[in-house]
């Protein structure tokens, strides 16, 4: 039988996984912080919440010996991409059906890689590449600037602005300059 460890300060959903996991796998640890798991928690999968007092699951990842199963309410690219760096093996929002956090355990048990379908395509999907102008142009329409001055700060013409916004806007599947700038924002793209 696959062992797990569960690591979360929520003391309701601890207490619910543990639950949840009765006759599928067996539960060697349940932790309320990343101190208390650390050398502690001896399983094949350990799932960990990333926001936890103290040390944070982020920080955690990588000093706990064994498979890493997120289990987070946080879907953001950034936490996704530095939690699978850190050697997570898995990822999942907290949301997940309780049959999709078993796929996930068997998965990760056997050394797979499992994350979350809602996340997955968004996060994995290749990334539009901005030429050098449209980085300048979503840099000037950040600060606020019109095509206007825009075209005045780039030595272009307004028209080519609007060139580029309109490209901008369809690489990044914005619908308004505010959001291509918080898009290319979370995607580091300026």
């Amino acid at each position: 039988m696959i062992t797990v460890a569960i690591v979360d300060d929520h003391p309701v959903v601890r207490e619910g996984l543990v639950a949840a996991m009765e006759g599928k796998f067996e539960v060697t640890g349940v932790f309320s912080s990343a101190e208390e798991a650390i050398g502690r928690a001896r399983a094949d999968v350990v799932l960990l919440d990333l926001e936890l007092p103290g040390v944070s699951g982020l920080d955690a990842i990588p000093r706990l010996n064994s498979a890493v199963l997120v289990l987070t309410a946080y879907d953001a690219e950034e936490d996704v991409e530095r939690a699978i760096r850190s050697g997570a093996k898995g990822y999942l929002l907290k949301g997940a059906s309780l049959d999709e956090i078993e796929r996930a355990i068997n998965a990760v048990a056997k050394g797979e890689t499992y994350i979350d379908p809602r996340i997955a395509s968004r996060v994995f999907a290749p990334r539009p590449r901005l030429t050098k102008r449209e980085r300048e142009v979503v840099r000037a329409i950040a600060e606020g600037k019109s095509n206007k001055e825009i075209a005045a700060k780039l030595r272009i013409t307004e028209r080519t602005v609007k060139f580029h916004v309109t490209a901008l806007l369809n690489k990044l599947g914005a619908e308004n300059r505010a959001q291509a700038v918080a898009i290319a924002g979370e995607r580091h793209l300026i």
